[in-house]
């Protein structure tokens, strides 16, 4: 399956390069660096998909995009990459599909969520490089298990072909997503790209969405508000003052050049 991917295209020594780490033969220790390195390098956005440059979720262009550019994107882009750098460092690796949502409310979106598997040392453990609120680390795929992700508490739990993610907040556990065990081929990432990046009522589509993990807290931004979370503290959420958007495109080193800025900002406040 490793060729079907097609693993060879990614710059696995730049890759490296942009987290800061070494090659290492698999262990869990290196696992959780790279996991952590990878989302506090890279920032969930769906910037080109509102721009209308989105390259595809193939390795040439992901490569380019994330490991000679720097940038970030969503969930079948970073699990896309990621899984491959994994697969070359020699983990054993699936990589999953899953819907975002509650099921107990019924609300709950497509398969447009992607997630990679690792199996190592005799557990099966959920990477989620590419989610709003992505985990720090991977979480160990056992119904119950509670992983303490930095301060902030994840809980895995079994659910309807596959597993459920849940964050632990103020009012209880929120169930963010479930993964499916269902086999993933190529053409599956391929074909929720296309939909999620193209469909006139996809929210990719209809408003911005950029988050990263920055020094001990995680900021999430959309075209009008602000929301600042860190472990243990009330999470500050606000509206955006006029012109403060562009100040956090530079505060969190989102690597635009000044016409995709200009652009971006343009299209924004068109929304």
């Amino acid at each position: 399956m490793s060729d079907a991917w097609q693993t060879d295209r990614l710059d696995l020594t730049g890759y490296l390069e942009r987290l800061g780490l070494p090659a290492e033969p698999p262990s869990r220790a290196a696992l959780d660096a790279l996991h952590g390195a990878h989302v506090r390098t890279f920032t969930f956005d769906n910037i080109d998909v509102l721009l209308d440059q989105h390259p595809g979720v193939g390795l040439d262009a992901l490569s380019d995009k994330f490991v000679q550019r720097g940038r970030g994107g969503y969930c079948f882009e970073h699990a896309t990459v990621f899984a491959a750098a994994l697969d070359r460092l020699g983990y054993d690796v699936e990589r999953r599909l899953g819907r975002v949502g509650d099921p107990a409310t019924g609300d709950v979106q497509g398969r447009t969520h992607m997630t990679v598997e690792v199996r190592l040392d005799g557990e099966r453990l959920l990477c989620d490089p590419g989610f709003g609120m992505s985990l720090l680390r991977p979480a160990v795929l056992a119904d119950g298990a509670v992983s303490d992700q930095s301060g902030w508490t994840y809980r895995v739990v079994r659910a309807d072909l596959g597993w459920g993610l849940q964050r632990l907040r103020e009012s209880g556990w929120e169930h963010t997503h479930t993964v499916e065990e269902l086999p993933v081929l190529p053409v599956d990432v391929v074909m929720g790209h296309h939909y999620t990046s193209t469909f006139p009522g996809s929210h990719f589509r209809t408003s911005l969405m950029l988050t990263r993990h920055d020094q001990g807290r995680h900021v999430a931004l959309t075209a009008t508000t602000l929301t600042v979370r860190r472990p243990g503290e009330t999470t500050e959420h606000r509206a955006l003052a006029p012109g403060e958007l562009a100040d956090w495109l530079h505060a969190l080193a989102v690597p635009l050049d000044a016409k995709e800025e200009a652009r971006l900002l343009n299209r924004v406040a068109r929304l």
